[in-house]
């Protein structure tokens, strides 16, 4: 590519709770590590998101923070003009929840609009999802990938008829107990990828295959593997523990 990849971490200061904003330096590491020039772009609020983006991240965060989050994307706009040439946008937790048709926060379960970026509705759970999850993801080549990560969610989703599954719950609660984790859409009119999930970790430094994914949907270049023993042991270390909490 001609010019950088441009990765846009979006309000860290509101959607950062558990380390998320790490997704976003993993993925600046993991094309630089591979040659590839890329630059991080981190916007707060009162920033204007650019436009021209390739990879967006939203993470998770509490009640305020979550709608101060979504009042300002609305506002901006930018995220919808960038799904529209093409971008990747992956939102976290309660970043997954605001990209949805509508969800709860309060005491008083309010119904909030959500940025309408996937066809899914949260509300209030009977309790709260906490703890290690394992889900089995299948890749675009048919093979699967397990992802390791925790969960801290009150909120349960469910997908309607446009939004894809993005794994199944082999471990943990998932989207709302039912066997089903995150979710997977086409952008505005059939451009860019919008994709949540609920694991924190932050999650893509602790599944290398979704962040190359995310970053191949992102460039559209084809990214051969990083060897990492030491971190490939890790995480086989962590998959054999979530798998005792069965």
């Amino acid at each position: 590519m001609s010019k950088p990849v441009k990765i846009v971490l979006v309000f860290q200061s509101l959607l950062g709770i558990y380390g998320d904003q790490g997704n976003a330096r993993v993925a600046l590491q993991r094309l630089q590590m591979r040659g590839i020039d890329a630059e991080l772009v981190i916007v707060e609020p009162g920033d204007e998101v650019p436009a021209d983006g390739q990879l967006y991240l939203l993470g998770g965060g509490e009640d305020m923070a979550q709608i101060s989050a979504l009042r300002a994307l609305q506002a901006d706009g930018n995220i919808f003009r960038a799904l529209e040439s093409s971008a990747v946008l992956f939102a976290v937790c309660a970043g997954f929840q605001i990209c949805g048709r509508s969800f709860t926060v309060g005491d008083r379960d309010e119904v909030t609009e959500g940025l309408g970026l996937l066809d899914i509705q949260t509300r209030r759970g009977a309790e709260r999802a906490v703890g290690e999850v394992l889900h089995r993801w299948t890749m675009p080549d048919g093979t699967q990938s397990i992802i390791t990560g925790f969960e801290n969610h009150g909120g349960y989703t469910t997908l309607g008829p446009d939004a894809e599954p993005l794994a199944r719950v082999e471990v943990g609660v998932g989207n709302n107990g039912e066997g089903l984790e995150g979710a997977v859409q086409r952008g505005p009119g059939g451009k860019g990828w919008v994709i949540g999930t609920y694991p924190h970790g932050p999650v893509l430094a602790r599944n290398p295959e979704l962040a190359d994914h995310l970053l191949q949907l992102a460039t559209g270049l084809e990214l051969g593997p990083l060897p990492m023993p030491e971190l490939d042991e890790l995480r086989a270390q962590r998959i054999e523990h979530a798998r005792t909490l069965r």
